[in-house]
């Protein structure tokens, strides 16, 4: 499908995979979207900045650039670099289009019903877009589709109205006459509100006098303050509602001076907040922000959950917002057509950024169309390509394995992607899946992969992939996991296995069952195991056939209570299954008994969950404590390991260095935390090379440390 993205300074048009619908939300082919001649042209501005610039223009970013170099050391901070600036950003946030399917959990739309969509980095000028639903409303029977895709500008402008707090009789000045200036006024003087309207713009400010501005004013040429004041009887205005986007902060100060005593001032746009105290602090004025479409906005319980609130008390989110406004234009309250002066096809996107940058005469609302008919017919004909060809396979040897990636997110370009590279000689990147169409694209691209995709059969059918190696979200694991092995591929997935009983015991059955065919590898990133300081703590712990006493301690830092991870199993199971594998390698015995205590702060910020102290006890008679905590400071190292027997002592500090109590062998030490992640992959290699007959890791094992995670988390 074609999609629009910003790159370095230019809009551009590219074909990327179609996205899949996901659960909570809806797949729909877009008929038009508009573009926001504030937000997204400032946006394309922004990206000709070099990052330099960037740095030199805020300092404080340095500052990030060391903390990323110690947390992820050069390469990976490279490759992270690399993916920022040759990244390709998707713009677009208000859409119309038709329903062609809906995901899990979506009742109130189906295929063939005609909806409107917003948000950013959601409703992007793309053919296909996969909206959460509570970002997508049902048009009014008869609406004009292109007056349709105005919606999101529509919501701000209603919310920023609603902010205002202005009723019957009362006065407003709408300071700029863009687009949400424009249908602000049809809002207000549809509530009886009497109107003022100031730009610097003759052409827009006449638009707004029709659509029922009482006084236009050109602060290029009058005082807009006096005139206010002679609209108003001297009194001043009761709101301005200031929708302009400048860089000066003039216009905001005769924004408040504009104002009636205890008056307000509704930021729609934007200004240089250089506030002078004495504009405001005799009148007592407020400085109102309007986030958005309204309540909702930038809350992913509402947006991504699809959790609404409850309509006795907040009476107009975003979505409600949003079917209003559409409403408003079915029954010609407010009237549009006459201010989308350009129409552009997708595959111009880039002359109608340039128009809107360069005309000296700024068209009001541009739209991009998809050379739809509007027609649900269109369902009929729909054949969605997820796949995009990048480059061909050069190099098939049988020593290569091919490796498809399911999920591009932060740690897989952080950490597999760039390890994977470093074993060119063994890997090749071939195919990389996720929902994210363009993300996917963007990271292919950078990776030299020969092939990304948005469909999970395009990689289980493909009989050239070697190894499915997954990375996605924890909830999706499972799922993923069990899919692949069923089309006999092996795979290895990221912690952690799974997240519930239900997930793990469906793939115990798939390996339990009675099909004498030969049952694919599965592994888990459980790196920590094969990391080089566990090797050589093992080489001397193998010495001894006494029990162990192991200590493990893992500052694993605060976490916003809203993070994923808390509705994806969370931390111990995602996280401390690290330490409970770790432990079962070192003991090399099963485990016999869990208890745990968890810390309870007084700070509601920390979690239960966040804060425990594990006791492990073995079949062989070694005890491990593991101490996962939340509470602790981050100047202290995130991991550490004490290993106890035979009046011994093995002191490990971060997986940066390692040394010996009571026992002599040569301290080991390295720059970075070198937790196993390379080693990993070249014991899977050997394994898929038939160089080794055992798995990576024994499949009771894995199942052993998952059930554990569950035990521990069960409270």
């Amino acid at each position: 499908m074609l999609q629009v993205f910003v790159k370095k300074g230019k809009v551009i048009t590219e074909d990327v995979p179609a996205p899949i619908v996901s659960e909570g939300s809806i797949l729909i082919k877009v008929f038009h979207s508009c573009i926001s001649a504030g937000t997204e042209v400032s946006s394309v501005e922004d990206s000709k900045i070099s990052l330099i610039r960037k740095v030199i223009e805020k300092p404080e970013r340095i500052i990030s650039g060391f903390k990323m170099l110690s947390q992820l050391g050069f390469s990976k901070s490279i490759s992270e670099i690399k993916d920022i600036t040759n990244h390709s950003t998707p713009i677009g946030y208000s859409i119309s289009g038709v329903v062609l399917s809906v995901g899990e959990g979506v009742n109130e739309f189906e295929a063939g019903d005609y909806v409107a969509a917003a948000g950013a980095g959601l409703a992007n000028h793309a053919e296909y877009v996969n909206v959460p639903k509570n970002l997508v409303v049902k048009c009014p029977k008869g609406i004009d589709m292109k007056s349709a895709s105005t919606v999101t500008l529509g919501a701000i402008s209603m919310h920023g109205v609603r902010r205002s707090e202005l009723s019957i009789g009362d006065y407003c000045a709408v300071f700029g006459t863009g687009i949400l200036g424009l249908i602000s006024i049809q809002i207000l003087c549809k509530m009886g509100v009497r109107v003022i309207a100031v730009d610097v713009d003759d052409r827009r400010l006449e638009i707004a006098k029709k659509l029922g501005a009482e006084v236009i004013v050109n602060s290029s040429k009058q005082d807009p303050i006096k005139s206010a004041f002679i609209f108003t009887n001297n009194y001043g205005v009761d709101s301005v509602l200031f929708s302009a986007n400048v860089s000066s902060g003039e216009p905001l100060s005769q924004a408040f001076n504009m104002c009636k005593r205890k008056g307000k001032v509704v930021m729609l746009g934007k200004a240089k907040l250089d506030i002078d105290r004495k504009d405001i602090y005799k009148k007592e004025l407020d400085l109102i922000t309007s986030t958005s479409y309204g309540p909702g906005r930038y809350d992913d319980i509402y947006e991504k959950e699809g959790i609404d609130y409850p309509y006795s008390y907040v009476r107009w989110t975003e979505k409600r917002n949003l079917e209003e406004f559409l409403r408003l234009i079915s029954v010609n309250d407010i009237v549009l057509n006459h201010l989308i002066e350009k129409e552009y096809p997708i595959d111009k996107a880039g002359e109608a950024f340039d128009d809107i940058q360069s005309n000296p005469i700024k068209p009001l609302i541009v739209l991009l169309n998809y050379n739809s008919n509007n027609s649900v017919e269109v369902l009929k004909n729909i054949k969605l390509n997820r796949k995009i060809k990048l480059r061909d396979l050069k190099n098939n040897k049988k020593e290569i394995i091919n490796v498809a990636i399911i999920g591009a997110g932060p740690f897989a370009k952080q950490v597999h992607i760039p390890n994977f590279k470093r074993l060119k000689s063994k890997f090749n990147l071939y195919a990389l899946m996720s929902r994210n169409g363009f993300n996917t694209k963007n990271t292919a691209e950078t990776y030299d992969f020969n092939y990304c995709t948005t469909s999970l059969d395009e990689i289980l059918s493909d009989k050239k992939v070697d190894l499915v190696f997954i990375t996605s979200n924890h909830k999706s694991h499972a799922k993923y996991v069990l899919e692949a092995l069923k089309a006999g591929k092996n795979v290895f997935v990221e912690k952690p296995l799974a997240i519930n009983k239900k997930e793990l015991n469906e793939i115990k059955r798939f390996y339990d069952s009675s099909d004498k065919i030969i049952k694919p590898m599965l592994t888990v990133g459980f790196n920590r195991r094969f990391s080089d300081y566990t090797k050589k703590i093992k080489e001397i712990t193998d010495t001894s056939n006494q029990p162990l006493f192991i200590h493990y301690r893992m500052n694993a830092g605060f976490k916003d209570p809203k993070s994923p991870i808390f509705q994806e199993g969370g931390r111990i199971i995602g996280e401390a299954c690290h330490i409970i594998d770790l432990m079962s390698y070192l003991t090399e015995s099963k485990l016999k008994s869990i208890s745990w205590e968890s810390l309870n702060p007084n700070n509601r910020q920390f979690l239960k969950d966040d804060n425990k102290s594990i006791v492990l006890k073995y079949q062989n008679g070694s005890i491990c404590t593991i101490h996962y905590f939340a509470v602790g400071s981050n100047l202290l190292e995130k991991e550490y390991m004490e290993i106890h027997f035979e009046n011994k002592t093995i002191i490990m500090n971060d997986y940066k260095s390692l040394y010996g109590l009571g026992i002599y062998f040569q301290k080991y030490e390295t720059e970075k935390s070198e937790k196993g992640h390379i080693q990993e992959l070249n014991i899977l290699y050997d394994y898929l090379v038939g160089n080794q007959s055992n798995w990576p890791i024994d499949l009771d094992q894995l199942f052993e440390t998952t059930e554990a995670t569950f035990i521990i988390s069960s409270e």
